[in-house]
Order: C-alpha cells, then structure tokens, then sequence
C-alpha cells in the first residue's frame, strides 16, 4: 500500500495542478526537437522531481514509469569502494553522487562517460538521446561540477543533463551557462489546498476549510510535507473535525530546545551544552543550513524586536560562510556565540540606561 503522496503524483503534465505556464513551456520544449541540458530548481516540495519525471515522459512516453533499482560500485584512487544507488529505465538513468561525499567527482566522470558513449538501443523511441537526472546538483564538489561542465560539451549528442537543486547559488557559472534555467517556486496556498483535496476527493471524502487551512500554514509551501500531514490526519481522525494537532518532528522540537537554551542564558559552558546538541543534530543527517534557520527562526520569536533584524542578518551572513567552507559546526557555532553576544550587549544597554 502506497503513501498518498505517491499514489497521487500527477504522471503528465497536463495532470499538474500550479505553474501552468512552466508545464506548457516544458511540453513545447519536448515537442521542439531541440531538448537543451535543463537546471530545475526551488524549494523542497515544490515539485521539481514530479515536473522532471512528467517531461520525461511527453519526451519518451509512458516507458520511463518501467524503472530498475541497481546499485553500482565505483573505486576511488585509493582503491575504496564507494556503493551508489542507481533509478534506471530505457531511456533515463537517475543518479544522486552526492552519497559518494568527496568522490563524487568519480560517479560523475565513470557514469556519464559510460552512458554518453552508448547510443540509444530502443528503436521506437521518440528521440535518440538518453537523458541523466543528477539530485542534489547543489551538492557536488567543484571538482565533480568542472568534471560535469567537460561531460556536457563533449557529449550533448548523444546525452542530456537534467539537474535537479534548492538553489542555483552553490553551481559554478559555467553549468548554469549550459543550462536552461527551469525555476519551479513553491505553491501558493490556495494552489496547494486545490492539490489537497483533489486528492482528499480521489480518497472519498471532503476536506474541511479549517483543516485544509491548517495543513497549509504548517506546511510553509511544501506541497509533500502537507499531503503526507492530511494522510496522517485522515488516519487519526476520520472525519477531520475538531481541533487538530499536527506533530512536529523530533529534530525539529530538538532546535526549539537549543533556541531556549541560547536565549535562556549566554556563557562559556551554554555554547558548550549548544555545541553537542548541534553535533547531535548532524549526527542524524540534519542538513546544517536547516538547523541553522529553524534555530534562528525560534530564537526571533523570543527576542525583543530590536534584536530580530541582526540576529537574522548575521544567520544569513553564517549561512553564505557555512556553504563555502568545510566545518558546518564552527560556523553554527559562531552564530551561537554572536547572537548571545547581541543579546548581552541589548541588555547591558537597558541596565546602563536605568542608571541614566
């Protein structure tokens, strides 16, 4: 039995419920005979993958639904085994180097150099190129990124690159340059209650407004978070109707927490106490720069309104230092100590005011 969000996922283009002028574009591109290497990228739950795997099919028909799961293993210069999942059908292949961590740059250069020089074995398919998706275009290394520009070059007759990424800002200018740019923005929130009971209607029953409302505020425009929260529901309370509780998840309770520690006191040991929870945090796959804002969220909410702005502003500067550099936690880290630093100063001044 299948999650809704799966169940549900619109299979054609025409089937998406937003962005109708991206689909019509997508499906004009598909039909021209001149399919460029594409960069799609927006939030998460935006639909990127859905959009990508909906043109791949006006590209190649209903044959790319027939997929493979394979598992490749890749040798490093130092003779490591590095093991990379692998979604495959006749006419794409769909790859995620960054589960190589710094030897993605192999992944790249062996797969891609291997697929390009093949040529397209299925006779009645629409075109004569295959397509690779690469996840997490915005993860690569820079070596694996200048490894991709050289593959793009070379082998555009016989391969197109579809990546997929959150933000353009971490590829280097000369991907972005071969690519067409394909921005998929995050729903609005009467397209994403429209998406919710479409699928409430599929399931047989009617969505309320209080809790379609619900369900969106909670969701901030992740159309996947929200379906997979209306499931839940649905499982908890049949008939939707009361007040609902939405539970958070744990990791993100756990950065509530430590914004409560940084706000309820500032010194030495609480940056130590901050420090372990952070390496707690990374330890379970907690992406840095999503601890960073969910603690920076909580801690605005705590604060006197003077202090919003620069707390923000210095998380958005940590933030540019922490994609740039290799040690997530000093930067997190950082933060911490100059937001507790602000906090002091904004107090000292009340205190010096009062003897004023």
């Amino acid at each position: 039995m299948s999650l809704w969000v799966d169940k549900y996922r619109p299979k054609t283009l025409d089937d998406l419920h937003y962005h109708h002028g991206l689909s019509a574009r997508l499906k004009s591109l598909a039909a021209s005979g001149d399919f460029p290497h594409m960069l799609f990228y927006g939030p998460s739950g935006a639909g990127k993958k859905t959009r990508i795997t909906c043109t791949l099919r006006e590209l190649f028909g209903p044959g790319v639904e027939r997929l493979k799961i394979d598992q490749r293993v890749f040798l490093s210069p130092s003779k490591r085994k590095l093991e990379v999942n692998i979604v495959q059908s006749n006419f794409h292949i769909e790859i995620t180097p960054s589960e190589a961590g710094n030897y993605d740059r192999i992944v790249v250069q062996e797969l891609l150099k291997e697929i390009a020089q093949t040529q397209q074995v299925d006779l009645n398919a629409k075109q004569r190129f295959k397509v690779v998706i690469i996840n997490e275009a915005d993860s690569l290394s820079r070596d694996a990124q200048a490894a991709l520009r050289r593959t793009m070059e070379k082998y555009m007759a016989n391969m197109r690159i579809i990546l997929c990424a959150n933000s353009t800002s971490k590829l280097i200018a000369p991907i972005k340059s071969r690519c067409l740019l394909m921005r998929v923005a995050a729903p609005s929130p009467e397209e994403m209650q429209t998406a919710l009971r479409h699928v409430a209607a599929k399931e047989g029953f009617d969505l309320v407004d209080s809790a379609a409302d619900k369900i969106v505020e909670d969701s901030g425009g992740n159309l996947r978070k929200a379906i997979l929260v209306l499931e839940a529901l649905k499982m908890q309370s049949p008939d939707l109707s009361g007040p609902l509780t939405i539970a958070k998840p744990d990791w993100e309770t756990y950065c509530h927490k430590v914004a409560e520690l940084i706000v309820q006191e500032q010194s030495p040991a609480r940056v130590l106490d901050v420090r372990a929870k952070f390496y707690e945090l990374l330890s379970h796959c907690i992406p840095p720069t999503v601890i960073l804002k969910t603690v920076a969220e909580r801690v605005v909410e705590n604060v006197d309104e003077s202090l919003k702005a620069d707390i923000m502003h210095w998380a958005a500067i940590y933030e540019v230092r922490m994609r740039q550099g290799n040690k997530k936690i000093y930067h997190l880290e950082a933060w911490v100590v100059k937001v507790m630093s602000l906090y002091k100063h904004f107090f000292y001044d009340i205190d010096m005011s009062g003897f004023d």
